[in-house]
């Protein structure tokens, strides 16, 4: 017998409650591989698989990279 495992789908509404970041940062940072890619439903609806959400967090919290702030110039 396989082992299934259930994947919970979260759309944009509840990924914007947990990520308090912008509708364009989340798709700049998908482009660019830094965030887990959204899942086409339909045409007009797309979700986020909440478990590769929550590894981006941990992650994140766990690498201790500081972002740069627009606009800062380091040489």
């Amino acid at each position: 017998m396989l082992a299934t495992t259930s994947k919970i789908l979260i759309n944009r509404k509840k990924l914007l409650a947990i990520i308090p970041l912008s509708t364009r940062t989340i798709y700049n940072l998908e482009q660019r591989g830094d965030f887990p890619r959204r899942i086409v439903l339909t045409c007009r609806n797309v979700a986020w698989d909440l478990s590769e959400v929550e590894e981006w967090i941990e992650a994140r919290k766990s690498s201790g990279i500081q972002a740069d702030r627009p606009g800062d110039v380091r040489g």
